[in-house]
Protein backbone atom coordinates (compact mmCIF):
# COMPACT_ATOMS: atom_id res chain seq x y z
CA UNK A 1 0.00 0.00 0.00
CA UNK A 2 1.48 3.81 -0.90
CA UNK A 3 2.92 5.35 2.58
CA UNK A 4 0.09 7.84 3.59
CA UNK A 5 0.58 10.31 5.75
CA UNK A 6 -2.10 12.78 8.09
CA UNK A 7 -4.17 15.20 5.66
CA UNK A 8 -4.22 18.57 6.59
CA UNK A 9 -7.61 19.78 6.06
CA UNK A 10 -8.76 23.40 5.30
CA UNK A 11 -9.97 26.17 6.79
CA UNK A 12 -13.09 25.74 4.90
CA UNK A 13 -12.82 21.99 4.94
CA UNK A 14 -12.75 22.45 8.47
CA UNK A 15 -15.37 24.84 9.43
CA UNK A 16 -17.77 22.78 7.12
CA UNK A 17 -17.08 19.52 9.63
CA UNK A 18 -17.89 21.51 12.62
CA UNK A 19 -21.39 22.67 12.92
CA UNK A 20 -22.44 26.43 13.40
CA UNK A 21 -21.27 27.73 17.12
CA UNK A 22 -24.23 27.58 18.92
CA UNK A 23 -25.27 30.14 21.81
CA UNK A 24 -24.35 30.48 24.68
CA UNK A 25 -24.97 27.69 27.52
CA UNK A 26 -28.71 27.77 28.15
CA UNK A 27 -29.36 28.94 31.46
CA UNK A 28 -31.34 27.19 33.94
CA UNK A 29 -31.69 28.66 36.80
CA UNK A 30 -32.71 24.61 38.57
CA UNK A 31 -29.81 23.09 37.06
CA UNK A 32 -28.04 20.82 39.59
CA UNK A 33 -24.52 22.29 39.06
CA UNK A 34 -25.79 25.80 38.50
CA UNK A 35 -23.88 26.69 41.66
CA UNK A 36 -20.79 25.28 40.75
CA UNK A 37 -17.94 27.23 41.28
CA UNK A 38 -19.49 30.23 41.58
CA UNK A 39 -17.19 32.01 43.99
CA UNK A 40 -15.20 32.54 40.32
CA UNK A 41 -18.12 34.93 39.47
CA UNK A 42 -16.79 37.42 42.00
CA UNK A 43 -13.36 36.89 42.58
CA UNK A 44 -12.42 37.03 38.70
CA UNK A 45 -14.20 39.77 36.86
CA UNK A 46 -11.80 40.59 34.60
CA UNK A 47 -12.93 37.00 32.69
CA UNK A 48 -15.80 38.45 31.71
CA UNK A 49 -14.29 39.49 28.68
CA UNK A 50 -13.79 35.95 27.47
CA UNK A 51 -16.20 33.71 25.16
CA UNK A 52 -14.89 30.47 25.51
CA UNK A 53 -15.43 27.51 22.19
CA UNK A 54 -15.57 24.42 23.49
CA UNK A 55 -15.29 21.77 20.96
CA UNK A 56 -17.82 19.17 21.32
CA UNK A 57 -16.80 15.69 19.66
CA UNK A 58 -18.67 13.64 17.55
CA UNK A 59 -21.98 14.29 19.80
CA UNK A 60 -20.17 13.47 23.29
CA UNK A 61 -23.27 15.03 25.55
CA UNK A 62 -21.37 17.88 26.68
CA UNK A 63 -23.60 20.74 24.90
CA UNK A 64 -27.12 19.29 26.29
CA UNK A 65 -25.56 18.11 29.39
CA UNK A 66 -24.60 22.00 30.06
CA UNK A 67 -28.28 23.35 29.67
CA UNK A 68 -29.36 20.25 32.03
CA UNK A 69 -26.90 20.82 34.59
CA UNK A 70 -26.54 24.35 34.87
CA UNK A 71 -22.79 24.30 35.11
CA UNK A 72 -22.11 27.25 33.26
CA UNK A 73 -24.61 29.47 34.17
CA UNK A 74 -22.60 31.59 36.55
CA UNK A 75 -19.50 31.42 34.91
CA UNK A 76 -18.18 34.66 34.35
CA UNK A 77 -17.43 34.36 30.96
CA UNK A 78 -19.20 32.70 28.08
CA UNK A 79 -19.64 29.70 26.78
CA UNK A 80 -20.03 28.21 22.96
CA UNK A 81 -20.17 24.92 21.38
CA UNK A 82 -18.51 23.93 18.38
CA UNK A 83 -19.52 20.13 17.35
CA UNK A 84 -16.99 17.81 15.14
CA UNK A 85 -17.27 14.53 13.67
CA UNK A 86 -13.85 13.38 14.72
CA UNK A 87 -10.74 14.49 16.64
CA UNK A 88 -8.18 15.56 13.77
CA UNK A 89 -10.29 18.53 12.81
CA UNK A 90 -10.95 19.20 16.29
CA UNK A 91 -7.57 19.48 16.96
CA UNK A 92 -6.25 21.77 13.89
CA UNK A 93 -9.43 24.06 14.97
CA UNK A 94 -7.59 23.88 18.71
CA UNK A 95 -4.51 24.99 16.87
CA UNK A 96 -6.02 27.85 14.79
CA UNK A 97 -7.77 29.07 17.90
CA UNK A 98 -11.35 28.44 16.68
CA UNK A 99 -11.62 26.40 19.62
CA UNK A 100 -10.58 26.39 23.27
CA UNK A 101 -10.83 23.29 24.14
CA UNK A 102 -11.88 19.92 22.83
CA UNK A 103 -11.66 16.57 24.32
CA UNK A 104 -10.24 13.44 21.19
CA UNK A 105 -9.09 10.21 21.18
CA UNK A 106 -5.39 9.30 22.00
CA UNK A 107 -4.23 9.40 17.92
CA UNK A 108 -5.24 13.15 16.73
CA UNK A 109 -2.25 14.80 19.28
CA UNK A 110 -0.16 12.68 17.57
CA UNK A 111 -0.74 13.28 13.96
CA UNK A 112 -1.57 17.45 14.98
CA UNK A 113 1.78 17.44 16.18
CA UNK A 114 3.18 15.42 13.33
CA UNK A 115 1.98 18.38 11.27
CA UNK A 116 3.59 21.23 13.63
CA UNK A 117 -0.01 22.69 15.16
CA UNK A 118 -0.12 24.49 17.75
CA UNK A 119 -1.76 23.44 20.84
CA UNK A 120 -1.00 21.32 23.59
CA UNK A 121 -2.49 18.34 26.03
CA UNK A 122 -3.77 20.06 29.21
CA UNK A 123 -5.77 17.11 30.90
CA UNK A 124 -7.34 13.55 30.55
CA UNK A 125 -10.61 11.54 30.23
CA UNK A 126 -10.43 8.47 31.78
CA UNK A 127 -12.72 5.71 31.35
CA UNK A 128 -14.77 4.31 34.76
CA UNK A 129 -15.14 0.97 33.16
CA UNK A 130 -12.05 0.19 31.11
CA UNK A 131 -12.46 -3.34 30.71
CA UNK A 132 -15.28 -1.71 28.56
CA UNK A 133 -14.14 -1.03 24.77
CA UNK A 134 -15.50 2.43 23.36
CA UNK A 135 -14.10 1.10 20.07
CA UNK A 136 -13.73 -1.71 18.05
CA UNK A 137 -12.71 -3.10 15.15
CA UNK A 138 -16.11 -4.69 13.30
CA UNK A 139 -17.03 -7.02 10.69
CA UNK A 140 -20.14 -8.17 9.11
CA UNK A 141 -22.63 -10.43 10.30
CA UNK A 142 -21.67 -14.07 8.73
CA UNK A 143 -18.50 -12.50 7.44
CA UNK A 144 -15.58 -15.53 7.32
CA UNK A 145 -12.84 -13.48 9.00
CA UNK A 146 -12.61 -14.87 12.21
CA UNK A 147 -9.24 -13.46 13.36
CA UNK A 148 -6.84 -10.18 13.12
CA UNK A 149 -4.39 -12.39 10.88
CA UNK A 150 -7.30 -12.98 8.68
CA UNK A 151 -7.49 -9.19 8.00
CA UNK A 152 -4.52 -9.65 5.61
CA UNK A 153 -5.34 -7.98 1.48
CA UNK A 154 -8.86 -6.98 3.56
CA UNK A 155 -10.58 -3.80 3.15
CA UNK A 156 -10.35 -1.78 6.15
CA UNK A 157 -12.54 1.34 6.93
CA UNK A 158 -11.32 3.99 9.39
CA UNK A 159 -11.24 7.84 10.15
CA UNK A 160 -7.74 8.83 8.92
CA UNK A 161 -6.25 10.40 11.79
CA UNK A 162 -8.33 8.86 14.64
CA UNK A 163 -7.84 7.06 17.50
CA UNK A 164 -9.62 4.01 15.45
CA UNK A 165 -6.80 4.79 12.97
CA UNK A 166 -4.55 3.76 15.90
CA UNK A 167 -6.49 0.46 17.33
CA UNK A 168 -6.05 -0.59 13.78
CA UNK A 169 -2.01 0.02 13.52
CA UNK A 170 -1.66 -1.55 16.71
CA UNK A 171 -3.97 -4.47 15.95
CA UNK A 172 -1.94 -5.13 13.04
CA UNK A 173 1.43 -4.94 14.43
CA UNK A 174 -0.19 -7.62 17.18
CA UNK A 175 -0.10 -10.47 14.61
CA UNK A 176 2.95 -9.80 12.38
CA UNK A 177 1.03 -7.35 10.00
CA UNK A 178 1.18 -4.13 8.59
CA UNK A 179 -0.67 -1.31 6.62
CA UNK A 180 0.60 -2.66 3.80
CA UNK A 181 -0.62 -5.77 4.46
CA UNK A 182 -4.33 -4.79 4.01
CA UNK A 183 -6.05 -1.73 2.45
CA UNK A 184 -6.95 0.55 4.56
CA UNK A 185 -9.95 3.05 3.16
CA UNK A 186 -9.80 6.43 5.17
CA UNK A 187 -13.26 7.24 5.62
CA UNK A 188 -14.96 9.46 7.92
CA UNK A 189 -17.64 7.92 10.06
CA UNK A 190 -20.69 8.47 8.71
CA UNK A 191 -19.53 7.23 4.51
CA UNK A 192 -17.73 4.42 7.03
CA UNK A 193 -21.02 3.74 8.43
CA UNK A 194 -22.42 3.49 4.64
CA UNK A 195 -19.48 1.45 3.12
CA UNK A 196 -19.55 -1.27 5.58
CA UNK A 197 -23.47 -1.63 5.63
CA UNK A 198 -23.21 -1.63 1.97
CA UNK A 199 -20.46 -4.56 1.78
CA UNK A 200 -17.37 -2.38 0.12
CA UNK A 201 -15.21 -2.88 2.85
CA UNK A 202 -14.52 -5.63 4.65
CA UNK A 203 -14.16 -4.37 8.37
CA UNK A 204 -14.84 -1.34 10.09
CA UNK A 205 -13.12 0.46 12.73
CA UNK A 206 -14.84 2.89 14.74
CA UNK A 207 -16.07 4.00 18.05
CA UNK A 208 -19.50 4.21 20.04
CA UNK A 209 -22.20 4.95 19.30
CA UNK A 210 -21.69 4.15 15.59
CA UNK A 211 -19.58 0.68 17.05
CA UNK A 212 -22.73 -0.04 19.84
CA UNK A 213 -25.12 0.61 16.97
CA UNK A 214 -23.74 -1.51 14.38
CA UNK A 215 -23.13 -4.69 17.07
CA UNK A 216 -27.43 -4.17 17.44
CA UNK A 217 -27.83 -4.46 13.61
CA UNK A 218 -25.24 -7.56 13.53
CA UNK A 219 -22.14 -6.70 13.19
CA UNK A 220 -19.39 -8.96 15.07
CA UNK A 221 -16.78 -7.73 17.11
CA UNK A 222 -13.70 -8.57 15.34
CA UNK A 223 -11.07 -6.87 18.25
CA UNK A 224 -11.59 -4.68 20.58
CA UNK A 225 -10.52 -1.48 21.76
CA UNK A 226 -8.79 -2.20 24.65
CA UNK A 227 -5.21 -2.70 26.05
CA UNK A 228 -2.64 -3.69 24.96
CA UNK A 229 -3.85 -2.64 21.45
CA UNK A 230 -5.67 0.42 22.27
CA UNK A 231 -6.14 3.18 25.24
CA UNK A 232 -9.01 3.65 27.00
CA UNK A 233 -8.36 7.12 27.63
CA UNK A 234 -8.96 10.29 25.49
CA UNK A 235 -7.31 14.03 25.96
CA UNK A 236 -8.29 17.88 26.19
CA UNK A 237 -6.77 19.69 23.82
CA UNK A 238 -6.08 23.22 24.25
CA UNK A 239 -4.87 25.99 22.04
CA UNK A 240 -1.46 27.61 22.92
CA UNK A 241 -3.18 31.12 21.97
CA UNK A 242 -5.44 30.33 25.36
CA UNK A 243 -2.80 29.01 27.27
CA UNK A 244 0.26 31.03 27.04
CA UNK A 245 -2.40 34.28 28.44
CA UNK A 246 -2.44 33.84 32.00
CA UNK A 247 -5.06 35.42 32.94
CA UNK A 248 -7.13 33.35 30.24
CA UNK A 249 -5.80 30.54 31.12
CA UNK A 250 -6.65 30.82 34.74
CA UNK A 251 -10.28 30.99 32.98
CA UNK A 252 -9.78 28.15 31.15
CA UNK A 253 -8.78 25.95 34.27
CA UNK A 254 -12.11 26.94 35.30
CA UNK A 255 -13.93 26.07 31.96
CA UNK A 256 -12.29 22.50 32.48
CA UNK A 257 -13.54 21.89 35.84
CA UNK A 258 -16.59 22.63 35.41
CA UNK A 259 -16.61 20.43 31.92
CA UNK A 260 -15.64 17.83 34.59
CA UNK A 261 -17.78 18.31 37.05
CA UNK A 262 -20.75 17.93 34.71
CA UNK A 263 -20.02 14.63 33.60
CA UNK A 264 -19.26 13.26 36.78
CA UNK A 265 -23.02 14.22 37.07
CA UNK A 266 -23.77 12.46 34.20
CA UNK A 267 -22.36 9.31 35.97
CA UNK A 268 -24.38 9.74 38.46
CA UNK A 269 -27.21 10.30 36.66
CA UNK A 270 -27.39 7.67 33.71
CA UNK A 271 -30.69 8.46 32.22
CA UNK A 272 -29.91 12.05 31.98
CA UNK A 273 -26.62 11.39 30.48
CA UNK A 274 -28.27 9.06 27.99
CA UNK A 275 -30.98 11.60 26.77
CA UNK A 276 -28.07 14.23 26.20
CA UNK A 277 -26.07 11.71 23.90
CA UNK A 278 -29.48 10.85 22.26
CA UNK A 279 -30.15 14.50 22.00
CA UNK A 280 -26.75 15.47 20.35
CA UNK A 281 -26.19 12.08 18.04
CA UNK A 282 -29.78 11.86 17.17
CA UNK A 283 -29.93 8.62 18.14
CA UNK A 284 -32.79 6.59 19.61
CA UNK A 285 -32.34 6.16 23.53
CA UNK A 286 -32.15 3.11 23.68
CA UNK A 287 -29.00 2.99 21.24
CA UNK A 288 -27.59 5.91 23.52
CA UNK A 289 -27.91 3.42 26.73
CA UNK A 290 -26.41 0.58 25.07
CA UNK A 291 -23.65 3.04 24.12
CA UNK A 292 -22.93 4.52 27.90
CA UNK A 293 -21.74 1.23 29.47
CA UNK A 294 -18.48 2.22 27.66
CA UNK A 295 -18.34 5.96 28.13
CA UNK A 296 -18.65 6.84 31.83
CA UNK A 297 -15.39 8.49 32.02
CA UNK A 298 -13.33 10.99 35.15
CA UNK A 299 -10.93 13.47 34.39
CA UNK A 300 -7.77 14.02 35.81
CA UNK A 301 -4.10 15.74 35.45
CA UNK A 302 -2.03 14.46 32.74
CA UNK A 303 0.81 11.69 34.39
CA UNK A 304 3.96 10.34 33.17
CA UNK A 305 2.23 7.05 32.07
CA UNK A 306 -0.12 8.97 29.83
CA UNK A 307 2.78 10.84 28.06
CA UNK A 308 4.75 7.02 27.60
CA UNK A 309 1.71 5.79 26.45
CA UNK A 310 1.57 8.32 23.57
CA UNK A 311 4.68 8.39 23.41
CA UNK A 312 5.37 4.49 22.33
CA UNK A 313 1.62 4.98 19.74
CA UNK A 314 3.50 7.71 18.04
CA UNK A 315 6.95 5.64 17.67
CA UNK A 316 3.99 2.68 16.50
CA UNK A 317 2.77 5.50 13.76
CA UNK A 318 5.97 6.84 12.65
CA UNK A 319 7.92 3.25 12.58
CA UNK A 320 4.43 2.36 9.77
CA UNK A 321 4.44 5.01 8.02
CA UNK A 322 1.23 6.59 8.95
CA UNK A 323 3.60 10.53 9.87
CA UNK A 324 6.61 11.41 8.74
CA UNK A 325 7.73 13.07 11.41
CA UNK A 326 9.03 12.10 14.52
CA UNK A 327 7.21 13.94 17.19
CA UNK A 328 8.33 14.04 21.35
CA UNK A 329 4.77 13.87 22.69
CA UNK A 330 6.83 15.88 26.20
CA UNK A 331 7.02 18.80 24.42
CA UNK A 332 2.89 18.96 23.75
CA UNK A 333 1.93 18.08 27.33
CA UNK A 334 0.89 21.13 29.19
CA UNK A 335 -1.50 20.44 32.02
CA UNK A 336 -3.87 23.01 33.83
CA UNK A 337 -5.30 20.89 36.36
CA UNK A 338 -3.95 20.29 40.41
CA UNK A 339 -1.93 17.45 40.56
CA UNK A 340 -3.81 14.46 41.91
CA UNK A 341 -7.06 16.60 40.56
CA UNK A 342 -10.20 13.50 39.41
CA UNK A 343 -13.69 14.59 38.87
CA UNK A 344 -15.00 11.49 39.88
CA UNK A 345 -13.85 12.74 43.82
CA UNK A 346 -15.88 16.09 43.07
CA UNK A 347 -18.82 16.29 45.14
CA UNK A 348 -21.71 16.42 42.66
CA UNK A 349 -25.30 14.51 43.42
Amino acid sequence: MARRTFTIIGTAGLLALASTLAGCASKSAAGPLSEAAGSAVNNHPEWSQYTFTIGDNSGDGSQALAAITGVFDNAPYKVKFARFTYGPPLVQAAASGDIDLGSVGDVPPITGAAQEYGFKIVAVQRSLTPSQSQENILVPKGSSIQTLADLKGKKIAVPQGSSAHGLVLNALKSVGLTPKDVQLVFLAPAAGATAFATGKVDAWAIWNPQSAIAVENGARILAKGLPPIDQTSSYYVASDASLNNPTKRAALTDLLERLAQEFAWAVKHPDKYAQAISQEDGISLSDAKAALAADESRVTAVEPSDITAEQQLSDSFRQAGQITKQVDISSIVDGILPAGYDSSKDDVS
